[in-house]
Protein backbone atom coordinates (compact mmCIF):
# COMPACT_ATOMS: atom_id res chain seq x y z
CA UNK A 1 0.00 0.00 0.00
CA UNK A 2 0.99 3.36 -0.95
CA UNK A 3 0.75 4.77 3.00
CA UNK A 4 3.17 1.74 3.81
CA UNK A 5 5.81 3.74 2.56
CA UNK A 6 4.84 6.94 4.27
CA UNK A 7 7.53 8.41 7.42
CA UNK A 8 5.59 8.60 10.48
CA UNK A 9 6.43 12.42 10.83
CA UNK A 10 5.67 13.11 7.00
CA UNK A 11 2.09 14.50 7.30
CA UNK A 12 0.48 14.41 3.54
CA UNK A 13 -2.69 15.94 2.66
CA UNK A 14 -5.66 13.14 2.42
CA UNK A 15 -9.61 13.62 2.21
CA UNK A 16 -10.38 12.10 6.13
CA UNK A 17 -13.71 10.20 6.60
CA UNK A 18 -15.32 9.23 9.53
CA UNK A 19 -18.53 6.93 9.70
CA UNK A 20 -20.60 6.67 12.55
CA UNK A 21 -23.43 4.44 13.38
CA UNK A 22 -26.60 6.01 14.97
CA UNK A 23 -27.15 4.90 18.80
CA UNK A 24 -24.61 2.08 18.57
CA UNK A 25 -24.66 1.37 22.54
CA UNK A 26 -28.25 0.06 21.68
CA UNK A 27 -27.37 -3.05 19.79
CA UNK A 28 -27.04 -6.58 21.51
CA UNK A 29 -23.73 -8.09 21.72
CA UNK A 30 -25.02 -10.72 19.20
CA UNK A 31 -26.34 -7.88 17.20
CA UNK A 32 -23.08 -5.94 16.69
CA UNK A 33 -21.02 -8.28 14.66
CA UNK A 34 -24.06 -7.84 12.29
CA UNK A 35 -24.30 -4.14 12.38
CA UNK A 36 -20.44 -3.74 11.77
CA UNK A 37 -20.71 -6.36 8.48
CA UNK A 38 -23.00 -3.91 7.19
CA UNK A 39 -21.65 -0.96 7.66
CA UNK A 40 -18.09 -2.44 6.11
CA UNK A 41 -20.61 -3.59 3.06
CA UNK A 42 -22.03 -0.57 2.70
CA UNK A 43 -19.01 0.97 2.58
CA UNK A 44 -16.91 -0.72 0.55
CA UNK A 45 -19.31 -2.08 -2.37
CA UNK A 46 -19.18 2.13 -2.55
CA UNK A 47 -16.01 2.29 -3.25
CA UNK A 48 -15.96 -0.43 -5.75
CA UNK A 49 -19.13 1.19 -7.36
CA UNK A 50 -17.53 4.66 -7.70
CA UNK A 51 -13.64 3.01 -8.88
CA UNK A 52 -11.86 4.06 -6.16
CA UNK A 53 -9.84 0.79 -5.81
CA UNK A 54 -9.73 -0.62 -2.21
CA UNK A 55 -6.04 -1.03 -1.56
CA UNK A 56 -5.58 2.43 -2.26
CA UNK A 57 -7.82 3.47 0.92
CA UNK A 58 -6.66 3.25 4.33
CA UNK A 59 -9.29 2.00 6.76
CA UNK A 60 -9.23 1.76 10.53
CA UNK A 61 -11.60 0.08 12.72
CA UNK A 62 -13.28 2.10 15.24
CA UNK A 63 -16.21 -0.50 16.56
CA UNK A 64 -19.01 1.54 15.68
CA UNK A 65 -18.23 2.64 13.00
CA UNK A 66 -15.49 3.20 10.41
CA UNK A 67 -12.34 6.09 10.05
CA UNK A 68 -10.96 6.47 6.48
CA UNK A 69 -8.21 8.31 4.74
CA UNK A 70 -8.20 8.73 0.90
CA UNK A 71 -4.74 10.02 -0.65
CA UNK A 72 -4.85 13.15 -2.54
CA UNK A 73 -4.42 11.46 -6.13
CA UNK A 74 -7.76 10.60 -5.69
CA UNK A 75 -10.46 13.18 -6.78
CA UNK A 76 -11.96 14.50 -3.18
CA UNK A 77 -15.42 15.42 -6.02
CA UNK A 78 -15.47 11.59 -6.83
CA UNK A 79 -16.02 10.46 -3.33
CA UNK A 80 -18.06 13.58 -2.02
CA UNK A 81 -20.40 12.85 -5.35
CA UNK A 82 -20.19 10.03 -6.46
CA UNK A 83 -19.64 7.57 -3.77
CA UNK A 84 -22.06 9.56 -1.28
CA UNK A 85 -24.94 8.86 -3.78
CA UNK A 86 -23.52 4.74 -3.26
CA UNK A 87 -23.26 4.99 -0.28
CA UNK A 88 -26.46 6.28 0.20
CA UNK A 89 -28.25 4.00 -2.00
CA UNK A 90 -26.26 0.66 -0.35
CA UNK A 91 -27.78 2.03 2.77
CA UNK A 92 -30.88 1.72 1.84
CA UNK A 93 -30.84 -1.17 0.49
CA UNK A 94 -29.40 -3.39 3.64
CA UNK A 95 -32.51 -1.21 5.69
CA UNK A 96 -35.04 -2.89 3.23
CA UNK A 97 -35.49 -5.68 5.54
CA UNK A 98 -34.65 -4.44 8.96
CA UNK A 99 -36.82 -3.87 11.54
CA UNK A 100 -34.57 -1.14 13.42
CA UNK A 101 -32.58 0.68 10.30
CA UNK A 102 -29.44 1.37 10.06
CA UNK A 103 -28.38 4.91 10.70
CA UNK A 104 -24.45 6.63 9.42
CA UNK A 105 -23.31 9.94 10.20
CA UNK A 106 -20.58 10.77 7.84
CA UNK A 107 -18.37 13.53 8.29
CA UNK A 108 -15.64 14.76 5.59
CA UNK A 109 -12.61 17.23 6.13
CA UNK A 110 -8.94 17.45 3.76
CA UNK A 111 -5.92 18.06 6.00
CA UNK A 112 -2.76 16.89 7.11
CA UNK A 113 -2.63 13.56 8.62
CA UNK A 114 -0.04 11.32 9.69
CA UNK A 115 0.64 7.54 9.12
CA UNK A 116 2.17 4.98 11.17
CA UNK A 117 1.79 1.57 12.06
CA UNK A 118 -1.08 2.01 14.40
CA UNK A 119 -3.18 4.14 11.95
CA UNK A 120 -3.64 7.69 11.05
CA UNK A 121 -3.55 11.36 13.37
CA UNK A 122 -3.29 14.46 13.36
CA UNK A 123 -5.72 17.33 13.71
CA UNK A 124 -7.51 17.15 10.29
CA UNK A 125 -8.77 13.52 11.44
CA UNK A 126 -10.22 15.20 14.95
CA UNK A 127 -12.16 17.61 13.55
CA UNK A 128 -13.50 15.05 10.84
CA UNK A 129 -14.43 12.94 14.25
CA UNK A 130 -15.71 15.70 16.19
CA UNK A 131 -18.33 16.58 13.08
CA UNK A 132 -19.37 13.24 12.72
CA UNK A 133 -20.06 12.73 16.29
CA UNK A 134 -21.68 16.65 16.94
CA UNK A 135 -25.23 17.19 18.29
CA UNK A 136 -26.45 18.76 14.89
CA UNK A 137 -25.43 15.64 13.02
CA UNK A 138 -27.13 13.45 15.86
CA UNK A 139 -30.30 15.71 15.66
CA UNK A 140 -30.75 15.32 12.25
CA UNK A 141 -30.29 12.01 11.69
CA UNK A 142 -33.04 11.53 14.25
CA UNK A 143 -35.56 14.21 13.78
CA UNK A 144 -35.30 14.09 10.06
CA UNK A 145 -35.90 10.06 10.27
CA UNK A 146 -33.29 9.55 7.81
CA UNK A 147 -30.69 6.92 7.02
CA UNK A 148 -27.74 9.42 6.39
CA UNK A 149 -25.83 12.64 7.32
CA UNK A 150 -23.37 14.17 5.64
CA UNK A 151 -21.42 16.83 7.65
CA UNK A 152 -18.15 18.68 5.94
CA UNK A 153 -15.56 21.04 7.00
CA UNK A 154 -15.82 24.63 5.99
CA UNK A 155 -12.77 24.66 4.05
CA UNK A 156 -14.29 21.49 2.17
CA UNK A 157 -17.27 23.30 1.56
CA UNK A 158 -15.98 26.89 0.31
CA UNK A 159 -13.09 25.08 -1.61
CA UNK A 160 -14.86 22.30 -3.49
CA UNK A 161 -18.89 21.63 -2.50
CA UNK A 162 -19.45 25.57 -3.33
CA UNK A 163 -17.80 24.87 -6.41
CA UNK A 164 -20.58 21.99 -7.44
CA UNK A 165 -20.31 19.03 -10.09
CA UNK A 166 -21.52 15.71 -10.26
CA UNK A 167 -24.15 14.43 -7.80
CA UNK A 168 -23.09 17.79 -5.40
CA UNK A 169 -25.24 20.07 -5.34
CA UNK A 170 -24.09 23.32 -2.65
CA UNK A 171 -27.88 24.39 -2.14
CA UNK A 172 -28.30 21.01 -0.64
CA UNK A 173 -26.29 21.87 2.44
CA UNK A 174 -27.04 24.12 5.60
CA UNK A 175 -24.22 25.62 7.85
CA UNK A 176 -24.07 25.53 11.50
CA UNK A 177 -22.17 26.73 14.37
CA UNK A 178 -20.47 24.38 16.62
CA UNK A 179 -18.90 24.82 19.93
CA UNK A 180 -16.50 22.03 20.20
CA UNK A 181 -13.80 21.48 22.31
CA UNK A 182 -11.04 23.05 20.23
CA UNK A 183 -13.24 25.82 19.78
CA UNK A 184 -16.18 27.40 17.41
CA UNK A 185 -15.76 26.33 13.96
CA UNK A 186 -18.40 25.96 11.19
CA UNK A 187 -19.18 23.08 9.25
CA UNK A 188 -22.24 22.06 6.75
CA UNK A 189 -24.50 19.40 6.73
CA UNK A 190 -26.33 17.50 3.89
CA UNK A 191 -29.24 14.90 4.19
CA UNK A 192 -28.79 12.86 0.48
CA UNK A 193 -31.93 13.28 -1.53
CA UNK A 194 -33.62 16.03 0.49
CA UNK A 195 -33.27 20.11 0.08
CA UNK A 196 -31.30 21.73 2.61
CA UNK A 197 -32.29 20.48 6.06
CA UNK A 198 -33.48 23.23 8.95
CA UNK A 199 -30.80 22.93 11.33
CA UNK A 200 -33.48 24.67 14.05
CA UNK A 201 -31.67 25.46 18.05
CA UNK A 202 -29.36 22.37 18.55
CA UNK A 203 -27.73 22.64 21.93
CA UNK A 204 -23.76 23.42 21.51
CA UNK A 205 -21.30 20.97 21.79
CA UNK A 206 -19.46 21.75 25.21
CA UNK A 207 -16.75 19.48 27.12
CA UNK A 208 -17.66 17.95 30.23
CA UNK A 209 -16.28 19.83 33.33
CA UNK A 210 -13.16 17.98 34.39
CA UNK A 211 -13.13 15.46 37.33
CA UNK A 212 -12.66 17.28 40.71
CA UNK A 213 -12.95 20.50 38.68
CA UNK A 214 -15.57 23.27 39.13
CA UNK A 215 -19.58 22.45 38.16
CA UNK A 216 -20.80 23.61 35.18
CA UNK A 217 -22.41 27.20 34.99
CA UNK A 218 -25.80 26.71 35.80
CA UNK A 219 -28.58 27.52 32.02
CA UNK A 220 -28.23 31.44 31.28
CA UNK A 221 -25.01 31.92 32.22
CA UNK A 222 -22.57 34.09 30.04
CA UNK A 223 -19.93 32.34 28.04
CA UNK A 224 -17.33 34.92 29.55
CA UNK A 225 -17.69 33.76 33.28
CA UNK A 226 -19.46 36.23 34.22
CA UNK A 227 -22.29 34.98 36.95
CA UNK A 228 -26.11 34.60 35.92
CA UNK A 229 -28.03 37.76 35.54
CA UNK A 230 -30.48 36.28 37.79
CA UNK A 231 -28.23 35.86 40.28
CA UNK A 232 -26.81 39.33 40.09
CA UNK A 233 -30.81 41.08 40.35
CA UNK A 234 -31.37 38.78 43.76
CA UNK A 235 -28.66 40.57 44.93
CA UNK A 236 -29.29 43.94 44.39
CA UNK A 237 -31.81 46.02 46.66
CA UNK A 238 -35.42 46.02 45.30
CA UNK A 239 -37.20 49.59 45.69
CA UNK A 240 -41.07 49.16 46.15
CA UNK A 241 -41.39 52.24 43.94
CA UNK A 242 -40.38 50.86 40.81
CA UNK A 243 -43.22 49.88 38.76
CA UNK A 244 -43.40 47.70 35.65
CA UNK A 245 -45.54 48.81 32.26
CA UNK A 246 -48.75 47.80 33.39
CA UNK A 247 -48.65 49.70 36.97
CA UNK A 248 -47.83 46.84 39.13
CA UNK A 249 -44.82 46.39 41.51
CA UNK A 250 -42.55 43.88 39.97
CA UNK A 251 -42.71 41.20 42.75
CA UNK A 252 -39.07 40.84 43.80
CA UNK A 253 -38.18 39.36 46.36
CA UNK A 254 -35.17 37.37 48.34
CA UNK A 255 -35.98 35.54 51.11
CA UNK A 256 -33.97 32.99 53.47
CA UNK A 257 -36.69 31.45 55.46
CA UNK A 258 -40.19 30.59 54.03
CA UNK A 259 -42.18 32.73 51.79
CA UNK A 260 -45.69 33.07 50.44
CA UNK A 261 -46.46 35.56 47.96
CA UNK A 262 -50.31 36.39 47.69
CA UNK A 263 -51.71 38.97 44.98
CA UNK A 264 -55.09 40.15 43.99
CA UNK A 265 -56.68 37.03 45.81
CA UNK A 266 -60.64 37.17 47.26
CA UNK A 267 -60.81 34.65 49.77
CA UNK A 268 -64.42 33.69 50.97
CA UNK A 269 -63.95 31.99 53.65
CA UNK A 270 -61.36 32.00 56.58
CA UNK A 271 -57.81 31.84 55.58
CA UNK A 272 -54.67 30.41 57.52
CA UNK A 273 -51.61 32.70 56.17
CA UNK A 274 -47.94 31.32 56.94
CA UNK A 275 -47.25 28.43 59.50
CA UNK A 276 -47.50 27.24 63.13
CA UNK A 277 -44.00 26.73 65.10
CA UNK A 278 -43.39 25.69 68.14
CA UNK A 279 -46.18 25.88 70.83
CA UNK A 280 -48.27 28.26 69.62
CA UNK A 281 -51.48 28.61 68.69
CA UNK A 282 -52.54 29.27 64.64
CA UNK A 283 -54.70 31.91 64.37
CA UNK A 284 -57.21 32.80 61.23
Amino acid sequence: MEHEALDAGEARYELVISVDARRSGQYGDAEKPRMRERIYRVLETAFAQAGVVRDTVHMEDRGDGVLVSVPGRIAVTRLLGLWMVEVHENLREENGGLLVPLGLRVAMHVGPVRHDSRGISGRAVDLTCRLADSAVARDLLDRERADLVLAVSDSLYVDVVSAGGKFIEPARFAAARLALKEGAVTAWFHLPGRPAPDIGPVAPEEPAAPVGGPAAAPAGAAADGRRDQRADDSDRDVDVDDEDRDGEVPAQYRAEGDLSVHRHNVYQQPVHIGRVTGDGHRKD
